[in-house]
Formats: structure tokens, sequence, C-alpha cells
């Protein structure tokens, strides 16, 4: 697991596309992601192949938070645990170690995405939140469901991930 770099943006915006049901990006927004924000980003891959990709930023006005906008694990290596450990290997960076709140936004019918955000939480011992912020209307009639906000913290990422065997 490494930060992406520009070179990578083709086979992230490849990856998404065999993700639904996340939103796929322009393959512009994907460099964009590699070249300013890959200190928050992280991908995982094996035998040069792309695995998992995970998008996050610290939203300006909120110091403490960490927002994920897309975790992504190739169908061929979903049920082994993956988006787990880019979320820890995420959070063990130092830059993130001052992180109390993770937050996102899942919809109601992403079952798997709100499983993986219900283990972090166990994980980091935290509570979790959900909180309306983007109602379907907002998306201009394109079908998109509701996407509520997922807030899970506090935590102190540094000592948790200290206290368990957690794999990155």
């Amino acid at each position: 697991m490494r930060t992406p770099d520009r070179r990578d943006g083709a086979q992230i915006h490849r990856l998404i596309e065999q993700c639904p049901p996340l939103d796929l990006n322009s393959q512009y927004a994907y460099l964009l992601l590699c070249e300013h924000f890959s200190p928050t980003c992280v991908l995982a891959q094996a035998d040069h192949q792309v695995l998992g990709f995970i998008s996050a930023y610290m939203p300006p006005a909120q110091a403490d938070v960490l927002f994920i906008w897309q975790v992504a694990v190739h169908p061929q290596a979903r049920g082994r645990g993956l988006g787990l450990s880019m979320l820890q290997t995420l959070l063990r960076r130092p830059h993130l170690s001052h992180i109390q709140f993770i937050e996102t936004t899942v919809s109601p019918q992403n079952q798997a995405s709100r499983g993986l955000f219900a283990a972090l939480a166990t994980a980091l011992q935290a509570s979790i939140q959900e909180l309306p912020l983007f109602d379907r209307h907002l998306f201009a009639g394109h079908g998109h469901d509701d996407e509520p906000l997922l807030r899970i913290g506090p935590f102190q990422a540094s000592r948790v991930w200290a206290r368990t065997d957690c794999a990155a």
C-alpha cells in the first residue's frame, strides 16, 4: 500500500469502473486526486495491478476530520479485509495523527460500505452517527440515492492502532 501518484490516475479510473455503485468521475478528477491529495489517499496493488483505492481529504474548515470520498476494492480482492486495511494504513500516517473524526457519505442501499465503516468504528472504539447531508433532489434528477453523512469519532488514531493487531 502506498500513496498514489499521477501515473496511477488511469488505473484508478478503470478500478472505479469495476466497482458499482461508486460514482465514476472523470480521469482528470483521479489525476487531480493523485496530484493534489495523494497524502490523504491510498492505493493497494499487487503484481502491478491496482486492487484498491481510497480517496480522502481534510475539509478546509475541519482540521480534525478526514473525509473519505471513495473506497474501491477490485472484485477479485473483495472479502479479504482490504478496505479496512487501507483505512487503517491511512490513519497510521504520521501527518494524520491529529484526526479525531472520519466522515463519509454512503447511500442507504450500499450495505457493503456501511459494513466497512461500522467495522472501522468498532476498531476505533468510536461511535458512528448518521446525519442528513445530500438529499437525492440535489442531484438534479439523475436518479441518485440520498447520501447521508456517516460521522465516526471522536477517536485518537495513533493510540487506537498501537493497541490493536491491525495489518497494514
